[in-house]
C-alpha cells in the first residue's frame, strides 16, 4: 500500500471574507520538497476551484488569488459557471 504524501500548507493559507463572502484558500506543495506551491479556494458550498498552474512561490499564489478578488470580485467563486478551475 502507497503512503500519501504528506502535505506543507503555506502561513499564508486561511479564511479570507471580502463583500460578506468567505473563503478558504488553500496554498500547499508537498512537504520536504521544493515543488511548486498549488493554489485552491473552497467556498462555503464547499466547492473546489483549483489553478491548474502551479507557483514558484507561496506568495506568488496568494498574490494572484489577491489580483484575481480585486479583477473579478470574490463574488466570481460563487457562481454557477465551471467553478472548478482557474
Amino acid at each position: 500500500m502507497a503512503k500519501k504524501q504528506k502535505i506543507e500548507h503555506s502561513e499564508l493559507s486561511g479564511e479570507f471574507t471580502d463583500d460578506d463572502v468567505t473563503v478558504l484558500v488553500d496554498i500547499s506543495r508537498p512537504a520536504g520538497t521544493n515543488g511548486d506551491w498549488k493554489l485552491e479556494v473552497v467556498t462555503q458550498d464547499e466547492d473546489l476551484i483549483e489553478w491548474e498552474e502551479g507557483f514558484a512561490t507561496d506568495r506568488e499564489a496568494f498574490d494572484e488569488f489577491l489580483a484575481t478578488v480585486e479583477r473579478e470580485g470574490i463574488r466570481t467563486f460563487l457562481e454557477d459557471t465551471d467553478p472548478s478551475i482557474h
